[in-house]
This record gives C-alpha cells, sequence and structure tokens, in this order.
C-alpha cells in the first residue's frame, strides 16, 4: 500500500536552535522550512522533521542512520566537524568507532544534542 509513496524521517527535538546547528553545521543538512512546530530537512530528497515535543526521554536504539559508502572516511569527516562516536561494552570498535557486525556492515554511533542517537552504516559489498 505504501510502497511507492515518498518516506518522511522524524526526530523528536528540544531546541530548535541546537537542533539547526548540529544538523545544518554539523551533518551539513540543507533547513528547507521551520516555524513553531519544526525543522524541516531535505536529506537526498527525504524530508527529516525535528519536531519540538518539549521534554522527552531520548531512546537508548538508533533513531536515525544513514548508509554510507565509505563508513571510516564518514566517521573521519564527521569527527573533524566535532562528532564525538559513542563507545559500547562488549563491541569491538576500531579507532574511528567503528564495529564490524556479523554480516560485514561497519556502524558507528553518535548522538545529537537532545541525545538521540544517530549511525552510519557501510553495508558489506554483494558477492
Amino acid at each position: 500500500m505504501l510502497q511507492s509513496e515518498k518516506l518522511v524521517a522524524f526526530v523528536p527535538i528540544r531546541d530548535a536552535d541546537r537542533a539547526r546547528a548540529f544538523y545544518c553545521a554539523t551533518l551539513g543538512l540543507r533547513l528547507v522550512s521551520e516555524d513553531r512546530f519544526a525543522l524541516v530537512f531535505e536529506i537526498d530528497g527525504t524530508p527529516l522533521r525535528a519536531t519540538l515535543v518539549g521534554e522527552f526521554q531520548p531512546q537508548r536504539f538508533t533513531v536515525l542512520g544513514w548508509q554510507v559508502d565509505d563508513a571510516a572516511a564518514t566517521a573521519r569527516r564527521l569527527s573533524a566537524a566535532g562528532v564525538r562516536f559513542e563507545r559500547y561494552p562488549g563491541m569491538e570498535q576500531d579507532e574511528l568507532g567503528l564495529w564490524s557486525a556479523p554480516g560485514g556492515a561497519r556502524v558507528a554511533w553518535f548522538r545529537d544534542p537532545d541525545g538521540n542517537v544517530l549511525s552510519i552504516t557501510q553495508m558489506p559489498e554483494a558477492v
């Protein structure tokens, strides 16, 4: 039913100024609209609606992620922009914070200013 419909991604935020600075300046997203309810960014044709929700408890799991071609290069660029990657006990992560999943994906996690867990993932090459 919704297979061919356009996806809209959502992320909760508390502070529009901090979210705008992070998503625009740090991550390089383009802000396309803003009102008293939300900031809307554009990610390769997909809208990301950063919705002002007031108080909330960030989830411990990933709420938004990007599939990237080169996780190491992306992690280096994000680190240079001030992103700090999460470290998780029991997971072997390299010096950049990348974890190699059993299926071959390479994943790193980071947080936005409101504590939402975001990620980058490099999928394994098809055989």
